[in-house]
């Protein structure tokens, strides 16, 4: 005899039962289940005592699952239709996921594939096919990819600790996405595929809309930056983990570190001179973008630049624009959102930039972050060749300088937009690099749990998405701050703050999600990175440390 408490009321088994006979789902709202804080598939075997919370599209975990599941059934609808096309999925722009067809450019072409795997797919979810799990031991996997010639699933699969793979299979298809999936086909009645070229989007719900698919918002200048990062990817042999691995373990190791390395130095080689031959205009350099995306080392790194052709930036920090806390107007729900662009002096902020650009001296004040007020004003005054450079989260955002002509600004948005897969099937996500960022980062700087950072997150990516993302189609240009080979370097430091988690912990089950790919990295030593690095922000080491 066991106990289970579903959703707050206990019942009594003597026999082992199924989670999805627990509760009446005919709506399929539900894709997965925490039991005792250990994600389940629906059609796990019980047996024990243990508390069942069922989790719907509102839940992110939830909509990790289902996702993964949803490339499952494009996949299985590719093999279907269009057994010889080969495909691989991306993150890309409006929270969707992009799909490029190899060898499939006309725009008419891909129309005309999109409708026919909208069709299957529909088919599929209408037929409510079970999506089996299946066990695979390594030599079996890769006998399977073998046969199927994914070359890309064989060359990760190396590089695999574990000697078992859990496949998924439907009908007559098999595929491995990394995930747990649902139960079956009739789950992933929500998606869209639109066009997109040179391919199509995948759309999905998203637990910050409430379960629901988000508006679609086009950025083709980010979508641009994305297809360059890419195209990089390709071109130095680092669009998979195994690639990446490969240089790791190789000769070309220190080689591919300094290629890296060098596309960066080369970029703000690009701004500076963007700047230089504007200089007659541009006053302001605004730098913003998401959290942990190396915004302090690059402002630094772009400084310097300048310097190197004859101009003399002065940095104003907008922390110290706060407003003192008691000026701090809290929410309707009575809390102060430090985040809010309120919570700065935006009209002081506007008439000292003004007044700078005009020639005037100007008193800028200084913010105590101990006393939370602030303490004093440093006079500065500049000349024609002094642009001001402004990093924040808000440095975008017009309001912020809304006294600042169009044409004495220049804006950056930075974020790490790393193209890189599993396989073809399995791209990694953007938001998962900055999270091992600020992971890595607050453990070696303040000393602070990976449980504190996870906990966090979805309240950074709030305000991310309140305050950052909405400008940055406003920029003038766009810094990929990420570094293929940086995920072999942040390993060690991330599995180890990872792996203190405790399997009953509310947060163990990010920190698994993140110790699963981690796992099949080569590490590359912490000497081998550059002291001027964009990485070191993260790692430690920065020459730029005082």
């Amino acid at each position: 005899m066991f106990t289970l408490t579903v959703n707050g009321e206990k019942k009594t088994f003597h026999e082992p039962v199924r989670l999805h006979t627990l509760i009446e789902d005919k709506a399929r709202r539900y894709f997965i289940a925490l039991v005792n804080n250990r994600l389940r598939e629906l059609h796990y075997l019980i047996d024990y005592d243990a508390e069942i919370e069922f989790l719907d599209s509102t839940n992110q975990e939830a909509i990790f699952v289902y996702e993964a599941s949803l490339r499952f059934l494009v996949s299985k609808a590719f093999f279907t239709c269009f057994p010889k096309l080969s495909f691989k999925f991306n993150y890309s722009i409006s929270r969707s996921i992009f799909c490029h067809i190899e060898g499939v450019e006309e725009t008419g072409k891909i129309r005309e594939i999109i409708d026919t795997l909208s069709r299957e797919m529909k088919r599929l979810v209408a037929a409510d096919l079970t999506i089996e799990r299946r066990k695979l031991d390594k030599k079996a996997a890769s006998r399977f990819y073998e046969e199927h010639q994914y070359h890309d699933k064989l060359d990760i699969l190396h590089y695999r600790p574990e000697d078992i793979v859990h496949f998924y299979a439907c009908d007559d298809y098999m595929n491995y996405m990394y995930s747990l999936m649902v139960p079956s086909t009739g789950y992933l009645k929500d998606f869209e595929l639109k066009l997109y070229s040179p391919g199509f989007l995948l759309r999905y719900p998203r637990a910050e809309e409430n379960g629901q698919i988000p508006p679609f918002e086009d950025a083709p200048i980010y979508s641009r930056t994305l297809r360059n990062a890419n195209r990089w990817s390709e071109r130095i042999h680092a669009e998979t983990l195994a690639k990446v691995n490969r240089h790791a373990a190789g000769p070309s190791m220190v080689e591919f570190v300094h290629v890296n390395e060098a596309k960066h130095n080369q970029m703000i080689a690009e701004i500076g001179h963007l700047v230089l031959n504007d200089i007659e205009n541009v006053r302001l350099i605004a730098i913003a973008g998401p959290s942990s995306s190396g915004k302090t080392t690059f402002s630094t790194r772009l400084r310097i630049e300048l310097l190197t052709l004859g101009l003399k930036p002065i940095m104003i920090s907008l922390d110290d624009y706060y407003l003192n806390r008691e000026d701090i107007i809290p929410n309707e729900d009575g809390i102060i959102d430090l985040e809010h662009i309120n919570t700065l002096d935006i009209a002081l902020f506007n008439q000292n930039m003004l007044d700078l650009i005009d020639g005037k001296a100007v008193k800028i004040p200084r913010f105590n972050f101990m006393t939370k007020q602030r303490d004093g004003y440093r006079t500065i005054q500049i000349t024609d060749n002094n642009p001001i450079i402004i990093e924040g989260i808000h440095a975008l955002n017009d309001s912020l300088t809304e006294l600042i002509p169009k044409h004495q600004k220049f804006k950056i948005f930075i974020s790490p937009q790393l193209q890189m897969n599993m396989d073809h099937h399995n791209p990694l996500s953007i938001t998962d690099l900055r999270m091992l960022r600020r992971i890595v980062r607050d453990r070696k700087f303040r000393n602070s749990p990976a449980t504190k950072t996870i906990g966090m997150w979805p309240s950074v990516r709030r305000g991310e998405f309140k305050w950052i993302y909405p400008h940055q189609e406003n920029a003038d240009y766009i810094f990929n701050s990420a570094l293929a080979y940086e995920l072999c370097v942040m390993k060690k430091y991330a599995l180890d703050t990872l792996l203190e988690i405790p399997r009953d912990h509310e947060h163990f089950i990010t920190a698994n999600r993140l110790i699963k790919f981690l796992k099949h990295l080569i590490d590359i030593e912490d000497h081998i990175v550059p002291c001027n690095s964009l990485l070191r922000e993260f790692i430690g080491g920065s020459c730029f440390d005082e």
